[in-house]
């Protein structure tokens, strides 16, 4: 509660706008000048509200949206990361190590969790939606994992949903960062249903409106009554090639193979894999080939937030939000500035044990495998 000398105007807003409509719990980031970019306000705002939607009979499913016009979730709020990395503060590895536990927790929410991923939906944007029983994509959707292009990797568990299909979607997704469409999305295994912008306040209605205790089926049929045929995406022509360009296990394979291909696409994506941190492109297909083989969500969890630590250390992850989020210049200069010159023990660094793992071996984690 604000005190009572507190003017209204100078009132913060909330961060995130938790309530009930009928039979839905409402989730909405409520950061729309941020793009709703997350907040650890935010991760503990949604934690909570699952813990009460949870315990609330007359809450049938839940719903997460974004305020204003321009997206869902644009990531985690990398610029504070990136101040309180600098200045050695325990805010990243407190935010990482909430935010993926509620990544988890969603995975196995006990209520259908449903998710607008309208408009942007980057980084953390997908982990509070990708997990979901409804995923929901419209026309205004571009959805991303743009890390390699600040030094980082795609995290909040890619390493494990960029992996679950029998193709290579996931690692072009990951390693180009390039942005998908509806089509795309679904194609990719990353949404389930296609809803025009314009639809999405009447099928809210029509949620809350369901009756208490609802079966999953039911929320299903309705959903799928106001589904709709999407905008034919870019990556359907190109999945062939995709397959056979990046199912290799090193980069510089990948690069080879792109390179012997010379088709206008394949130097298109030469020419964006030429913009990313060289290390953060290893770093990220050994996650990618590591979460290929592993069976569980938590473990990839785990793996990732291992990572972290060494992000924290690196040139490249201040680098690249330097040149993206900082000065603006979108000029970052990695180092090693080349693949030729990343070293095993550079990439080794990102797969050390945490001292303080994410999940023990006696509760929802399980040891990993």
């Amino acid at each position: 509660m604000p005190s009572i000398s507190e003017p209204v105007s100078l009132r913060a807003a909330p961060q995130t706008l938790v309530d009930r409509d009928g039979a839905l719990g409402r989730i909405r980031l409520n950061r729309p000048k941020a793009l709703n970019s997350l907040t650890l306000e935010m991760v503990r705002d949604i934690e909570a509200a699952l813990d009460r939607f949870e315990r609330e009979p007359a809450v049938t499913a839940v719903l997460v949206t974004g305020e204003g016009e321009r997206g869902l979730c644009a990531g985690g709020d990398i610029r504070a990361i990136y101040d309180a990395g600098k200045a050695g503060s325990e805010l990243p590895a407190t935010f990482w190590r909430e935010e993926y536990r509620l990544n988890a927790r969603i995975g196995r929410y006990s209520k259908p969790y449903i998710a607008f991923m309208d408009g942007i939906v980057m980084g953390g944007g997908v982990g509070i939606s990708v997990y979901g029983g409804h995923r929901i994509v419209t026309e205004r959707t571009r959805l991303a994992m743009p890390e390699t292009g600040i030094g980082f990797f795609p995290d909040i568990g890619a390493s494990w949903f960029l992996t679950r299909q029998n193709n290579e979607l996931g690692t072009y997704v990951a390693l180009t960062g390039d942005p998908l469409g509806a089509a795309d999305a679904i194609l990719s295994g990353l949404a389930d249903t296609f809803v025009s912008s314009d639809r999405l306040p009447a099928l809210a209605k029509a949620l809350a409106g369901l009756p208490t205790g609802a079966a999953g089926e039911e929320i299903s049929v309705l959903i799928q009554g106001f589904s709709q045929v999407p905008p034919a995406g870019a990556l359907e022509a190109h999945q062939p090639a995709i397959d056979l360009l990046f199912a290799f296990d090193t980069v510089e394979e990948i690069f080879e193979a792109l390179r012997r291909d010379g088709s206008p696409f394949a130097e298109k994506v030469l020419a964006v894999l030429a913009t990313k941190s060289p290390l953060s492109l290893k770093v990220t297909l050994r996650l990618l080939r590591l979460g290929r083989q592993t069976a569980r969500l938590e473990s990839c969890l785990e793996r990732e937030f291992e990572a972290t630590a060494a992000v924290l250390k690196s040139h490249d992850f201040y680098e690249g939000v330097r040149a993206a989020v900082v000065d603006k210049d979108r000029n970052p200069q990695w180092h090693p500035a080349r693949l030729d010159d990343v070293t095993e023990a550079q990439v080794a660094a990102y797969f050390q044990p945490s001292a303080h793992p994410l999940f023990s071996h006696t509760n929802e984690g399980g040891p990993r495998t």
